[in-house]
């Protein structure tokens, strides 16, 4: 058999592994969060989310929304040194990101089992 017929072989079997693939796949709710940052952010997300006093007294201020919260918590980063730390039964978790007028927060969460709680919003002066 010449090489171009064993290559349309190979294709033929391969498209038809792509299409199960994807056929299998595209039914569920997948996410491949592996890293721990993602894992933390995903978590975070995925429970119901409670905003304490003080991140309620902060969203009322004009510097910040609700959606740089959505984003931070989507996009941002996890800073494991002063986070996983325990605190009134959850564990504490510092996340840094930006908001939608491009200024640099910080927001102090607390993962509960069953619910995050927003602590603080800190706004880093530049």
């Amino acid at each position: 058999m010449k090489f171009y017929q064993r290559f349309a072989y190979y294709m033929v079997g391969f498209v038809i592994g792509l299409f199960f693939v994807a056929l299998v796949l595209s039914g569920k709710d997948t996410r491949c969060n592996y890293f721990p940052n993602a894992r933390v952010l995903n978590d975070i997300r995925n429970k119901p989310f409670i905003y304490d006093t003080e991140a309620s007294r902060r969203l009322s201020e004009d510097w910040v929304d609700t959606i740089d919260v959505k984003n931070t918590l989507t996009y941002g980063d996890v800073d494991f040194d002063k986070s996983n730390k325990p605190i009134d039964g959850g564990k504490l978790y510092v996340i840094y990101g930006k908001t939608t007028k491009d200024k640099e927060i910080t927001l102090e969460v607390i993962n509960y089992t069953d619910k995050a709680v927003l602590r603080n919003i800190i706004k880093k002066d530049n």
